[in-house]
């Protein structure tokens, strides 16, 4: 009886479970589902668009695809985008069309945007308010197809919307179009005028076709007939009519991937070109949502790891005392006398300019001494005495001539404030080897001969001036 009585129990429970856990992987599926997906047959789902595309076309013919391969497209085939949240290859496109092939954007706030601006198409907010929408709601207007209306006659409407009178919209945006033909507009109160949501116009042999509002073929849409008999529509536009024979449509929607080009291989032009678009593409995703989470992650591990790779080696690197200022050796140059004037020339900051210098000082001086010439001797005096020189030949002399007015020419320069003249090394070595030759050709560093009446005698040291017998040398008495 127990038993009995406790089987009812488990079988509620065991429902009541299966109630809740269908519940949940429903709840789940709807919070996974994505916007504009094929296979969703919930309200935002494009399973119904699918089968009238299968229905008008063939299940054959039809093409729903991850990765757009153009160089599988034929001339007699159409592409159809919806809501692509990747940018569309426009040139591979414009070449598809220039075939013949027809393409659709079916966009709103996706990345359709980027083919329609090739073509100078823009998307904007409506301008007004509907004068006709669903429940006088304005965010779901009517449209109606688009009727030229010339001289007096009013013209048919566009194939895509031959068989439309009223289409419902939702949250569409507008479009501004230079050039292509309007296919379906929405009315606007006041003098707004209309604003157009569909467009169309020919590519070379192609076709492109725009519209600004993808909602209008999702499932929940498809309920209303103009929205089906625009879908319908729209296939046969696209792959389906007379001029079209049997070709196929391609179905892209939301996120998707592009390959190969339109006729063939990819150019190295075309290559680099898509790699720059995605670069570009991946910047702006990165400008929208972030970096993504794995690339925080690893740029956080290499950043921790270099820091203590730098804190590793700065803490196990050994360090020398510095020596204090008081203790430091004075460098040669900041010493005065000959070894600091020295170090100062040879410095390499120092400008060649200063070592001819020096030697021109150290030739005029020496020049000067042994010649018994005036203090500060100009170069004409120099040069005349050393050409009066019976040490100096007329090869060394022209030498002397040549350095001399070089060495000139560089004072002037620094005298009148230049930051000195560009001495070539060779200048300074020839400036040198002159300077040496004439200093001892006439003897420059020769010790001074000691005159006979100061040479020390062996009797004792030498006689001066003052010693007593130097009356004998001139006519006066000597005076005690």
């Amino acid at each position: 009886m127990a038993k009995t009585a406790q089987a009812p129990s488990d079988l509620t429970r065991r429902a009541l479970f299966a109630c809740i856990g269908g519940a949940a992987l429903a709840v789940a599926r709807n919070a996974d589902a994505t916007p504009f997906d094929i296979a969703d047959t919930q309200w935002e789902g494009l399973s119904q668009f699918y089968e009238i595309a299968k229905k008008e076309l063939g299940p054959d013919r039809i093409k729903p695809v991850a990765t757009l391969d153009w160089s599988a497209v034929r001339a007699d085939d159409g592409v159809l985008f919806l809501h692509p949240t990747e940018p569309i290859e426009a040139q591979e496109a414009s070449e598809f069309m220039k075939l013949g092939g027809r393409v659709a954007v079916i966009d709103d706030f996706g990345r359709g945007d980027d083919l329609l601006k090739r073509f100078k198409i823009q998307r904007v907010r409506l301008p007004g308010r509907p004068v006709a929408a669903l429940r006088s709601n304005p965010e779901l207007p009517i449209a109606e197809p688009w009727l030229e209306i010339s001289r007096g006659q009013i013209g048919s409407p566009h194939p895509v919307v031959a068989n439309v009178k009223r289409m419902v919209l939702n949250h569409p945006m507008a479009l501004v179009h230079p050039d292509l033909s309007p296919v379906l507009k929405v009315r606007l109160s006041g003098t707004d005028g209309d604003a157009i949501v569909a467009v169309a116009g020919q590519v070379d042999k192609g076709r492109l076709f725009a519209m600004s509002d993808p909602s209008a073929l999702i499932n929940s849409m498809l309920r209303y007939p103009g929205n089906r008999a625009f879908a319908a529509g729209l296939v046969r536009y696209l792959a389906n009519d007379a001029e079209r024979g049997q070709g196929r449509l391609f179905l892209v929607a939301n996120r998707y991937k592009q390959e190969g080009s339109v006729g063939g291989d990819r150019s190295m032009v075309q290559d680099a070109e898509a790699a720059l678009r995605q670069f570009a593409d991946s910047l702006a995703d990165v400008r929208k949502t972030g970096l993504p989470s794995w690339l925080l992650a690893i740029s956080a591990a290499v950043a921790v790891a270099a820091m203590g790779i730098w804190v590793g080696r700065a803490s196990g690197k050994p360090y020398k005392s510095p020596l204090p200022r008081y203790a430091r050796a004075t460098p040669l140059v900041a010493r005065g006398g000959v070894a600091g004037r020295f170090a100062m020339l040879a410095a390499p900051s120092s400008p060649k300019s200063l070592v001819l210098l020096e030697l021109k000082s150290a030739l005029f001086e020496g020049v000067a001494a042994k010649m018994e010439l005036e203090s500060n001797p100009g170069s004409a005096a120099v040069l005349g005495a050393l050409r009066a020189h019976p040490a100096i030949d007329e090869g060394l002399f022209r030498r002397i001539q040549a350095v001399v007015k070089r060495m000139d020419q560089t004072e002037a320069v620094v005298l009148a404030g230049g930051s000195g003249a560009r001495i070539q090394r060779d200048v300074v070595i020839e400036a040198h080897a002159v300077t040496q030759a004439v200093i001892e050709a006439i003897g420059v560093l020769d010790s001074p001969r000691t005159s006979s009446r100061h040479a020390p005698t062996a009797d004792g040291p030498p006689h001066d001036r003052f010693a007593p017998h130097d009356h004998l040398a001139t006519d006066e008495p000597a005076t005690s």
